[in-house]
């Protein structure tokens, strides 16, 4: 199979874990490719993520690099393949690639965590929601435009009602529950939303309220994207200017802690449910 000149995100991530077991075995790429029977190009290519490689390959890879942590190669053996079309790849046209990374790395997730200050989990959004947030993007987006990030983001909603439904938790900021984005028709169907959400077996809703802890971190929204194991997860935070995606360890250990942290100053899903529900009452 020819090499991608376009890898996504989750081919560039198994390549760059492979460059970390080489590298922690102290082997150059020259080395390796002489220990492995392969071009220093063809090895450079695989850690960029542009040429795909096989699970027994991958297998082949980790033992010359003395890897023994099998659930680790596993993992890795499960991210290979070639390029496998996914129903994101029909936005790749219309959307930031940020938006289809996130799409693909969520359906590949097995548990997300997330926790938003000023808007609601994506996941979580009615389409009247959402339709009122893309109005506000700068610059303004054509209709077209928000129509095709409107079905984007309803589409990524599915893994929440699949066969096997990702577990999602939430912890939201009253804050977030008062912006009123849409008006009041709008958001009393968004918290209503919410609760209907809350009370699936995989979904936990959890708000922290006004004056009830001190808030952790700097208040940016954080979606938490877990592996097959915990080195394989990562981190996705929203700024102005896209998607920023974290998978350093340190970047995992400080951003795990901050969403323990908000978890524990939280309401419990019940007193959640309720205050959500008063809100709801109170539009």
């Amino acid at each position: 199979m020819p090499p991608s000149t376009s890898p996504t995100l989750r081919q560039r991530r198994l390549g760059a874990e492979l460059r970390k077991l080489r590298e922690h075995a102290g082997l150059t790429a020259t080395a390796a490719a002489a220990l492995l029977g392969l071009k220093q190009g063809q090895i450079s290519s695989i850690e960029a993520g542009r040429y795909p490689v096989g699970a027994d390959r991958v297998r082949t890879f980790a033992r010359s690099y003395s890897c023994a942590d099998e659930p680790l190669v596993e993992a890795l053996a499960s991210m290979t393949g070639g390029r496998k079309r996914g129903w994101w790849d029909d936005y790749r046209e219309y959307l930031p690639v940020g938006l289809i990374d996130l799409a693909e790395l969520e359906h590949h997730a097995t548990a997300l965590r997330v926790a938003l200050v000023i808007h609601m989990p994506a996941l979580l959004q009615t389409t009247d929601h959402a339709r009122a947030l893309f109005r506000e993007v700068v610059p303004p987006m054509r209709q077209y435009e928000i129509e095709h990030r409107l079905t984007h983001r309803m589409k990524r909603q599915e893994i929440l009602h699949r066969a096997t439904p990702t577990p999602y938790t939430a912890v939201i900021h009253e804050s977030a529950l008062r912006m009123g984005f849409g008006g009041a028709v709008v958001s009393r169907a968004q918290l209503q939303h919410l609760v209907e959400m809350s009370e699936l077996p995989n979904v936990c809703v959890r708000v922290i309220p006004f004056g009830h802890v001190p808030f952790p971190g700097t208040g940016q929204s954080v979606d938490y994207l877990a592996g097959p194991v915990p080195r394989l997860d990562t981190v996705q935070l929203d700024t102005h200017h896209g998607c920023e995606f974290l998978d350093a360890e340190a970047q995992l250990t400080k951003y795990r802690s901050v969403l323990d942290r908000m978890e524990r100053g939280a309401l419990e899903p019940s007193p959640s449910r309720h205050l959500i529900h008063k809100l709801a009452k109170e539009l």
